[in-house]
Parts: structure tokens; sequence; C-alpha cells
């Protein structure tokens, strides 16, 4: 059966254009953070190396919610938003939007392990979306939604794995969220860095991420 994609999507671009964003264009993508080094064959920007012991990338539905959740994170010196997972070089918004590349949408965060511990960026994870629907949160619809731990170590994999055990009992169907080996880290288009705090009047930002970050007790 064919992904079935997000019915929001023409919402989402629609609210990016009423915003103002690259005047109505889509620019091109910047080079991103990635443990792997690969580059682009088209010799467009390519992915470059990341501290992986600073370094999470996690995917838990639409980027721009889960940037506005971690970036506030005493500890959290960075969050970028990107794609990973997929199988091309260098793609668009609209390209992942699509289904077709097999990225996710995902927020990779550069932190202080001495302020901040890899396990506590996963217990706002968990808290921060809903890991039990699979290729869902809420009207976001299609693969590139999926709840996702992209590992940068193998200490990042096993503390992943043990999280997540951790996290099952406070859910009551069982939470879908794959474990996988990160790969190359695209960056997202300039406009959806920092979305929220650029657009916190937008119609998604009110209705969606306000709502989120007043539940987790998080200032807007």
């Amino acid at each position: 059966m064919p992904p079935v994609y997000r019915p929001a999507l023409l919402a989402r671009l629609a609210l990016l254009l009423l915003a103002g964003c690259a005047g109505g264009e889509t620019p091109a993508p910047a080079a991103g953070a990635s443990s792997d080094p690969a580059t682009a064959p088209d010799g467009g920007p390519a992915p470059v190396t990341a501290d992986p012991a600073r370094t999470a990338t996690l995917g838990a539905g639409c980027f721009w919610c889960t940037e506005a959740v971690l970036e506030q994170l005493d500890g959290v010196l960075d969050v970028k938003s990107g794609y990973m997972g997929g199988r091309a070089a260098n793609p668009t918004y609209e390209q992942v939007c699509s289904g077709t590349t097999g990225h996710a949408e995902v927020v990779q965060v550069t932190f202080d392990p001495a302020r901040i511990a890899y396990d506590a960026l996963l217990d706002w994870f968990w808290k921060a979306h809903d890991p039990t629907t699979l290729n869902r949160q809420g009207n976001d619809i299609g693969t590139q939604y999926r709840s996702a731990i992209f590992f940068h170590t193998d200490e990042q994999r096993g503390a992943a794995e043990a999280s997540r055990v951790r996290a099952q009992p406070g859910f009551t169907r069982p939470i879908v969220t794959e474990i996988v080996a990160a790969g190359a880290f695209w960056e997202a288009e300039d406009y959806h860095q920092d979305y929220y705090r650029a657009n916190k009047r937008q119609p998604y930002c009110q209705m969606v991420i306000t709502p989120k970050l007043d539940k987790l007790g998080l200032e807007k």
C-alpha cells in the first residue's frame, strides 16, 4: 500500500507564503551536520561531520514543533531542522513532503553533556510527541513524520533502546519509534530554522505549537 501523505501539507506551505518567507520562493538548502560525510553527487551542498558525543538527531513529526521544544532546554546549544534517513542527496522540503525520498523530518541537537545528558534529551523526546502512531503526528501524515531516534554512537544506541523500554509504561499502545544509525543530515531551508520564534502568530503555530509548549510547561 502506498504511503498516505499529510493533508495539511498545502496549508503549511500556504502559511509560509503568508508569512512572506523567502519572498514566496524556496531557497536552496544549506549544508548540514551528520556523522556521514557523504557529498552531494550534483556538486551541491554536502553534510559535514558532527561531534557524536554532543549530537542528538531525533524525528518526532513536524520539525517546527520539535525544534520549538528542545531549543528551550538548558544545556542545548543549537537545534537545526533538517532531513535524515532517505536516499536522495540534498533533498528539498517539497521532495521530502512527497514521501518519495525516504527522509524523515528531524532536528539535530548540539548539546553540552555537562549540562544536559543524552538520556534527559530522550525524556523530552518522549514527552514532546506521540511515539505510538505510525508515520503520523496529529494531522501530519506520512513516512516523513515517523518517530525515530538516529544514534551516532553505540552508547547512544544502547541509551535509546533502554529509554524506549522505560517510556513504554507511560503509553497505552506500543511505541513504534525506530532506532537506527544516523546517516547524512541535510539542513532544511533557511525559512524552516527557528520557525516558531519567527512566526508565533501564524495559525499553525498558535493551534499546534503553542498548546504543546503550554502542556509541557515551557515558555513561549
